[in-house]
């Protein structure tokens, strides 16, 4: 038996040509780059600095993820206890980088 899986893309519609060039002009960067921001809804300077430069504050409560709280005791058990910790992440970008991340913070605080 064979599966075949079909995959569709969505476009997002192209951006309104006067926001892309207010945010280029703005910006100092090609319009390329505003057009691409305008399509994710950002427009103003205030909005790509947010986006550029994110801030702690702007993120969400991990503890809203359910089960945190357990894992987070169970690797502070771990920890105390001296045991092997597994890092398992899948293999795409932000698997790979969170789990690199995750390893550098408990080898920098823990180790």
């Amino acid at each position: 038996m064979e599966l075949t899986i079909y995959m569709r893309w969505t476009l997002k519609p192209k951006p309104e040509l006067e926001k892309v060039k207010s945010l280029s002009k703005i910006l100092k960067v090609e319009p390329l780059i505003a057009s691409l921001l305008v399509q994710r809804g950002i427009e103003t300077f205030e909005e790509a600095e947010k986006f550029f430069r994110p801030s702690l504050k702007d993120l969400h409560d991990p503890f809203l993820m359910k089960d945190m709280d357990k894992a987070v005791t169970r690797i502070e058990k771990a920890i105390k206890n001296e045991e092997n910790i597994l890092i398992y992440g899948d293999y795409d970008v932000d698997g790979t980088t969170s789990v690199s991340m995750m390893y550098s913070f408990l080898k920098v605080f823990f180790l």
